[in-house]
């Protein structure tokens, strides 16, 4: 993988360089490295949408089952009565279960329509949001100005935004403050995304059940983050994507045509 400076010392040396493939879904480093106008840049868009889906579904089940509160009994070697044995089916004020529950996902591209479904046939209500409303993958889209009607009465909401200018902090202090107390935030979009300090003090606060956060505002997240201490986060270390499917064959087609003059797949305005 390149690194930022790598990218712009390309972007700076290779004068004749005209075409730049990316397996990244979100091409920001790329495009933050000075390309200019005549190279073609492509991106992964569609590579990681399995591998992501599975992933958020994974930290949402976390948070259903208790997991994090599994793990620090099991640390204890506690047996944690409270989280076994017979339980109220759906406590109200707790988010116990996706049968029922209501799921908002912020940032409806094609991940999410692969997500969407998988959570839908274990009973959620899936709701999604997006620039413009309409009906995507069968499932009710509501406008990103319409979020705030939808909030009150989410279980989880699930970030899948992209790092733009628009998107930064979009799910912030006001967002956050619609969320009832019980709900989980869960983020595997991008970390520019979430203001990271609303999140904290909406836990501290209990004004939030919990969050899963997948991306940060700087990663590696510093080890001195006050994220890693806080009991209500669950923290996997940008670990959604980074197994494109299907790589080898967009990379194919797009030499080839390349080569032969021919419309690129997956091309990025810039």
């Amino acid at each position: 993988m390149n690194t930022p400076a790598q990218l712009a010392d390309s972007a700076r040396r290779l004068g004749r360089l005209r075409w730049v493939q990316t397996l990244a879904a979100g091409p920001d480093a790329v495009l933050d490295a000075g390309f200019g106008p005549h190279v073609v840049i492509t991106n992964g868009r569609g590579l990681h949408d399995g591998p992501v889906a599975e992933h958020t579904l994974a930290l949402v089940l976390a948070a259903a089952r208790r997991v994090p509160d599994l793990v620090h009994a099991q640390r204890e070697h506690r047996w944690a009565h409270e989280l076994g044995g017979a339980q109220q089916l759906d406590p109200p004020g707790s988010f116990r279960t996706l049968d029922g529950a209501h799921v908002l996902i912020w940032g409806f591209g094609s991940i999410a329509a692969r997500l969407a479904p998988v959570l839908a046939s274990l009973g959620a209500h899936v709701t999604g949001v997006a620039r413009t409303a309409g009906e995507r993958a069968g499932f009710r889209v509501v406008a990103t100005a319409d979020v705030t009607a939808e909030l009150p009465t989410t279980d989880v909401l699930i970030g899948l935004l992209p790092a733009t200018p628009e998107t930064h902090h979009a799910i912030g202090m006001d967002a956050l403050g619609l969320l009832p107390s019980s709900a989980w935030v869960v983020n595997v979009g991008r970390g520019s995304t979430l203001d990271e300090d609303a999140l904290l003090g909406a836990l501290r606060a209990e004004r939030l059940a919990g969050a899963a956060l997948d991306v940060f505002a700087t990663e590696p997240l510093p080890s001195d983050s006050p994220l890693w201490d806080s009991p209500r986060i669950l923290i996997s270390p940008h670990t959604a994507g980074g197994r494109p499917q299907g790589a080898s064959e967009l990379i194919a087609h797009n030499v080839a045509a390349f080569q032969s003059g021919r419309p690129l797949r997956n091309v990025v305005e810039h």
